[in-house]
């Protein structure tokens, strides 16, 4: 216990010192909201990275899917780090960087004020925003209580109000370039943590060879394969249409959540973009394909601790159970491991909703003429103001909060990612297009929650993020063009003529 609590208390020491040392990035508006545009490739990769990973993939996501999909869960993992990150990059990485700067937006719903020329668009977008991250931000405490209940017999309570604690103290202080060095830090503790946890579980269990092999002997409960034994190590798994569902939806996801698309906007410079998308994707490999490489084996480790009263399986306690056998000093990693994973996602996301709150909504519209003092303060107060609804949350959910958890990423990533992809490369999207891609998104996945014509929710933010592929393109085509002039000028971004020195391009 002293070992697993010493940890504890050297890892929140250094998050609160990392918050006093970035005070002299807040002087500004950018440089609170984006470290001044001057973040380097490995805290940019790093941020990104850890905003993707919460203790939701790693408790409850590799719990869950691992124990439907076995080994093939691992697919996830690679899908996240090759369209996730990889793609996300090379795709949204330069583009996004250029014309955010040109335009000089901040956040993403600022963005499509600017891009679109459209006041409505842009608090339209952070009232989704506001929304649907707040439950998001609520759910990522949920992965820690049985891990501490576990690891240290302690109330639940008190790990979600010191978590939040901690957070507002370091991203108060130091802004994004705190939350950037903090995830640095935790990055790194993630790395080092899913491998020797994996190294672990295994070995304990007789090896990879041997795990495997008694994984293989255990019959799949999908009708599909009528309860032959080897689906779990299948390479597909025994349900791979909703396994493609799962993938689809936490890859490509992230091209349209707010909190990893302004990781794009801080960047610094051609080789931060370079350099950042192969460690992003590293990254990606070893943390998210761990995690659900890890969870694939959970039924080995079948038993009463993973069933509730009525008998049904609690998948967020199947990796607390698998891990509940090894070391303190193990134990004790993996609790900084998970907390690492939710409190760099949660600094991300309470940042990104205080910005859009103070920049979008309130800024011109509620309160006139804000100064930029009163401007960071603001988003100071509101860091607090969503801490402290998302503990409210976190500690008594309301069953419509707990389905609204699970559906935020989709209505998220459905309403924003075609509109925000296709206005970087396509001068043709019209407002009238923008807006049928937030109705779709969020109705497809609101509409689902109280109807349910798509089974699982997964899927139905699946379908949601392509819905907006088709929807934003034809309602351009067919509704008046945006003023030719003006989106010229928009993308004459692109075009600005650079020098560069001779390593960097072969060109004469």
């Amino acid at each position: 216990m002293g070992i697993k609590i010493a940890m504890l208390i050297i890892f929140f020491a250094v998050m609160a010192g990392v918050g006093v040392y970035a005070r002299r990035h807040t002087s500004s508006v950018d440089g609170f909201v984006l470290g001044g545009r001057s973040a380097g490739p490995w805290l940019t990769a790093f941020a990104y990275g850890t905003s993707y990973f919460s203790a939701v993939v790693f408790v409850g996501y590799a719990g869950q899917f691992g124990w439907k999909y076995g080994i093939a869960s691992t697919w996830i993992g690679i899908g996240n780090a090759v369209i996730g990150s990889l793609l996300a990059w090379v795709v949204l990485g330069r583009r996004t960087k250029i014309m955010t700067q040109h335009l000089q937006s901040r956040t993403m719903p600022d963005f499509f004020g600017e891009r679109y020329g459209s006041k409505a668009l842009k608090v339209a977008a952070s009232m989704i925003v506001f929304v649907f991250l707040i439950p998001y931000t609520a759910s990522v405490y949920n992965g820690l209580s049985r891990l501490f209940e576990m690891a240290f017999n302690i109330p639940y309570t008190w790990c979600v109000i010191a978590m939040a604690l901690f957070t507002a103290v370091y991203v108060i202080l130091g802004g994004y370039m705190a939350t950037a060095i903090n995830d640095f830090i935790q990055g790194i503790i993630m790395l080092i943590g899913i491998v020797a946890v994996i190294a672990a579980v295994l070995s304990g269990q007789g090896g990879f060879m041997n795990a495997i092999s008694e994984m293989s002997q255990i019959p799949s409960d999908v009708p599909l394969t009528a309860g032959q034994p080897g689906a779990f190590t299948s390479f597909f798994g025994p349900d791979p249409l909703n396994l493609l569902g799962v993938v689809i939806l936490t890859s490509l996801g992230t091209w349209g959540l707010p909190q990893m698309i302004g990781k794009f906007y801080a960047i610094k410079d051609e080789k931060s973009i370079n350099t950042g998308t192969v460690i992003s994707t590293v990254f990606a490999i070893v943390v998210s394909g761990g995690c659900y490489f890890l969870g694939g084996f959970g039924r080995l480790f079948d038993g009463p601790a993973i069933y509730d009263a009525s008998g049904a399986v609690v998948f967020d306690s199947i990796v607390p159970h698998m891990l509940s056998g090894l070391p303190d000093i193990l134990i004790g990693i993996v609790v900084v491991l998970v907390l690492s994973a939710s409190m760099s996602t949660l600094s991300s996301l309470v940042l990104t909703s205080s910005s859009t709150m103070t920049l979008d909504l309130l800024k011109d519209n509620v309160i006139k003429n804000m100064s930029e003092k009163k401007q960071i303060i603001t988003m100071q107060i509101l860091v607090v103001f969503f801490l402290v609804v998302s503990v409210v949350i976190a500690l008594d959910p309301p069953t419509f909060i707990a389905q609204l958890m699970g559906i935020s990423w989709g209505a998220l990533a459905g309403a924003f990612l075609a509109p925000f992809m296709y206005g970087l490369y396509w001068k043709g999207v019209t407002r009238a297009g923008v807006w049928a891609g937030f109705i779709s998104g969020v109705g497809i996945t609101v509409a689902n929650m109280f109807i349910g014509f798509i089974e699982s929710p997964i899927n139905a933010g699946a379908v949601a993020m392509a819905a907006g592929l088709v929807v934003v393109p034809v309602v351009s085509f067919i509704t008046p063009k945006p003023d030719k002039e003006k989106i010229d000028d928009i993308f004459a971004c692109y075009d600005e003529k650079v020098t560069i020195s001779r390593k960097r391009s072969l060109q004469e």
